[in-house]
């Protein structure tokens, strides 16, 4: 197939000039320059059009490579990406299991201050005091979120995700046994480890799915981790049902119940595979790469994926480090940093998050009788629109 593409590159370097369009051979040469330094690992034609001031030259390549291993999901690239996602329910449960049982737990806020107190707490502190319980997971999220980096880099994808769920212990275990030990200040706490946890959740799972999953499926797998978080949020709706976890003795179990997803994720990344790419770029351990590659491909043929992270790996090593701080006063970086920050921001400014903490407490003052079932239907829908999206 290298012959293939050296004959694609003379044919074009000794295309005619055309004098009409004299940016024909610059254009030349960029192209010339893609084909000597890309491997192009595709199914069927790719057809290219250069588009000079109206001319449009297309050439069509035959493809390099077969590309079935590069698309082969194996059963052990199946489990490690299942496992992964256990973190997104996780912080999807955690974000919806407040909203149901908000009465319930409100009622323990002021019984548990009068029991101490003598005195009865009002109405408006309840609501100050609930507030802070909801929004402090978000405080939580942002810290987890910030440490992503320096975990995974220390300690690897696997082992950063295992030691993660001991913050879901730590939370669950505050949040569960609250209501025996009469502390309402056990729920507040519990939600802010849980919401440390979630935000490293946020990033520990698409960054394993994405280094593990072939480059041809990566988009597609990097969808499970939305997929996951709005599921959990249906799961923790519907078990905050009061027949079910949402009754006023049950409601600690209903927070608490964190703990069995990161217990069970943890024995199951025992038997994961460590990310390829950290193992190549971070540690240079080309063999143990290799050798993982091979069992998440299901095949010996793995050059196309240690190539792909070679360069990946000398491209990172001219580029210079770049502070938070330079993301901004560089007009490179500016620009797509601002980007992201307004297209997240616009997510949140959107007011979901309102509404999975809040929507049972808004349609009850809005008169529907069983909120909570109206909240389940939300849940579903962005469920379904999550997979058709």
């Amino acid at each position: 197939m290298a012959g293939v593409i050296e004959e694609k590159i003379k044919s074009y370097r000794t295309a005619p000039f055309d004098s009409r369009f004299p940016n024909t051979n610059q254009t030349r040469n960029c192209f010339q320059n893609y084909l000597e330094k890309e491997r192009l690992q595709l199914d069927g034609q790719l057809e290219i059009k250069l588009h000079t001031f109206g001319l449009i030259t297309s050439v069509k390549m035959e493809k390099v490579g077969d590309g079935t291993n590069r698309k082969k999901i194996t059963g052990h690239l199946v489990f490690c990406v299942s496992t992964a996602v256990v973190g997104s329910l996780q912080f999807g449960y955690n974000t919806g299991v407040i909203n149901a049982p908000y009465e319930k737990v409100q009622t323990f806020f002021r019984d548990a201050h009068q029991e101490r107190y003598g005195k009865a707490m009002d109405k408006s502190t309840v609501t100050n005091l609930w507030s802070f319980a909801v929004a402090i997971f978000s405080a939580g999220g942002m810290i987890g979120a910030l440490t992503v980096g320096a975990l995974v880099n220390k300690f690897g994808r696997r082992k950063a995700m295992i030691l993660s769920n001991a913050l879901a212990l730590i939370g669950g275990a505050l949040m569960s046994l609250s209501s025996v030990s009469r502390s309402y200040e056990m729920v507040i706490l519990g939600r802010l480890v849980i919401g440390v946890f979630c935000g490293l959740c946020t990033g520990l799972t698409p960054m394993y799915v994405g280094e593990t999953a072939p480059t041809a499926l990566r988009g597609a797998f990097g969808t499970l981790h939305q997929l996951g978080i709005v599921i959990g949020i249906l799961i923790a709706q519907i078990l905050g049902l009061e027949n079910l976890l949402g009754s006023a003795a049950l409601w600690p179990l209903l927070l608490g119940l964190t703990i069995l997803p990161a217990v069970l994720q943890s024995i199951m990344m025992l038997f994961c595979s460590e990310s390829p790419r950290y193992l190549l770029i971070n540690l240079q351990q080309e063999e143990k790469a290799r050798s993982v590659l091979v069992r998440l491909r299901g095949t010996d043929d793995v050059e196309d994926d240690i190539r792909e992270m070679r360069e990946e790996a000398s491209k990172m090593a001219m580029e210079k480090k770049v502070s938070i701080m330079e993301l901004f006063r560089n007009p490179i970086y500016r620009q797509p940093i601002i980007i992201a920050i307004v297209m997240n921001l616009s997510q949140q400014f959107s007011g979901i998050n309102a509404v999975f903490y809040y929507s049972t407490e808004i349609f009850k003052k809005a008169g529907i009788t069983e909120a909570i079932y109206v909240t389940i239907g939300a849940g579903a829908v962005n469920t379904v629109f999550t997979v058709v999206s």
